[in-house]
């Protein structure tokens, strides 16, 4: 899973490599001690496998060297002022640990190894500045080595974790495209193990957030909808091909979110209801312009289908998953992991559809959050037999949604209103006796208000409802 360093962060470690740093002078200021000093040169701008030699001769000192210890403060604390000397340091200390892994091991071995790093993240809220660019870089490496490297969670990565996605993720959501890769890449190496995906699930509104917005800019997305993540996706995706990501960014966020979903129970609901992640993926599956793309996106899918199949399927069926993963079959395809990913959702899917009935095509479309005018709504034969299940299964979570979709204003598709309405007033006019669950819900309330839309349908569609709770008030 290691990927490219990106050009950025390449460019800036090159340059800061090159500059020459007056170590006597800072040795004599009090930036740094002599020992600091000594060891520095024994592995600066020398050969690898020299350097190699150095630092396994001498572990312990050069873990003092970037972590402290007893005999004193590490370089990085001594010289807090000098930004040319924290920068250089910055970079020796990733090149040091990428070409010597035991000093990795050492540090990480450390009481605190990471407490003289953590600090120059918060340096400058400038984007541009190098000095938290290069320690997230340092310590998304070291931290990704102990995550891989420990058998059970460490408290020193727990602490460190949040810190590293509050700072990757202002990168993400920055409008540099290579700050954006930058900080795609390091969350992508951070999401190794269980534990640090929990952290990040925990840390969803900063660190997630910003990832779904670059997936409905590639999918073509316009702005959020009536306050919701992603609002009305199935018909707030334009199709366009990438609309303006970049292929490398797009792989590199579709990677993170595959990391995600290897805990799909745990998030696999939250992100149907927040982020309509189905929606989303399918449509991105439509544009997915190469193999490497297309291949992220199934394997999502069928993790989080795996985990969550009663209510993840439904959705699918009602986004007409199974017949683009038909169209995809038909496409000479080559990539063995995508072909496996791709046979096993069509057969799990097609298992599904076999047993589905009318009721759960309208559960799966209710549950969407985005309704349109399929066949149930209009069919009096189907609220006969289906309201009370409505009502009833999964404690009501049917019409709780409903009341979700009425509480919107859909400004800018006014027919999700006026059916809604109509089927408060079907469930209304089947069974009148269970007027005051519906009531509790807040959906009359909200059914009376639209009387007063702009949108002549809504208010024809909430008159009815209002009708049948009128009728039945009255008759009672």
């Amino acid at each position: 899973m290691s990927l490219e360093p990106p050009t950025y962060l390449s460019s800036l470690q090159n340059n800061i490599r090159a500059r020459p740093i007056p170590w006597e002078g800072a040795v004599r200021a009090g930036n740094i001690t002599d020992d600091h000093l000594k060891k520095i040169k024994a592995v600066d701008k020398v050969r690898k496998d020299q350097r190699i030699q150095t630092i396994e001769a001498d572990l312990p000192g050069y873990t003092s060297l970037l972590a402290g210890g007893p005999q004193g403060k590490s370089v990085l604390e001594s010289a807090s002022r000098r930004t040319d000397i924290v920068q250089y340091i910055l970079v020796l200390a990733s090149d040091l640990i990428q070409d010597v892994p035991a000093l990795a091991d050492s540090l990480i071995s450390h009481p605190e190894p990471y407490k003289p790093f953590l600090p120059f993240l918060h340096h400058s809220t400038n984007a541009e500045d190098p000095i938290p660019l290069l320690t997230s870089t340092f310590l998304t490496a070291l931290v990704s080595h102990s995550l891989v490297t420990s058998s059970k969670p460490a408290s020193r990565d727990e602490e460190a974790l949040p810190h590293l996605y509050t700072y990757l993720s202002t990168l993400t959501k920055n409008h540099d495209s290579g700050l954006q890769d930058i900080g795609v890449q390091g969350l992508s190496e951070l999401l190794r193990k269980k534990h640090s995906r929990e952290i990040f699930w925990n840390h969803r509104k900063e660190s997630l957030d910003p990832l779904i917005e670059t997936l409905r800019t590639a999918a073509g997305a316009g702005t959020k909808e009536n306050g919701g993540t992603t609002g009305n996706s199935t018909r707030g995706i334009e199709p366009g091909l990438a609309g303006g990501v970049g292929l490398q960014l797009l792989y590199r966020v579709l990677l993170v979110i595959w990391q995600l979903t290897f805990e799909s129970a745990l998030v696999g609901d939250e992100l149907q209801e927040n982020y309509e992640i189905i929606q989303l993926y399918t449509q991105l599956l439509r544009l997915s312009p190469k193999e490497k793309t297309t291949r992220l996106l199934l394997a999502t899918l069928y993790n989080l289908f795996t985990s969550n199949r009663a209510t993840l399927l439904p959705v699918a069926v009602f986004v007409r998953l199974p017949g683009l993963l038909t169209n995809l079959s038909g496409r000479h395809l080559t990539d063995p992991d995508l072909l496996e990913d791709l046979n096993a959702l069509s057969t799990m899917l097609d298992e599904y559809t076999k047993t589905q009935t009318t009721f759960d095509e309208y559960a799966a479309e209710v549950q969407s959050g985005h309704l349109r005018w399929s066949p149930p709504h209009k069919n009096p034969t189907f609220w006969k037999e289906n309201a009370r299940r409505i009502l009833d299964e999964a404690n009501g979570a049917l019409p709780k949604k409903l009341a979700e979709i009425l509480s919107k204003d859909w400004d800018n598709d006014k027919q999700v209103l006026a059916i809604a309405c109509n089927d408060v007033g079907h469930l209304v006019k089947e069974l009148p006796e269970r007027r005051t669950q519906l009531e509790r819900t807040g959906l009359k309330t909200r059914v009376m208000e639209l009387m007063a839309d702009k949108d002549e349908t809504v208010r024809w569609e909430s008159l009815r409802a209002v009708g049948e709770w009128l009728r039945y008030t009255f008759d009672g």
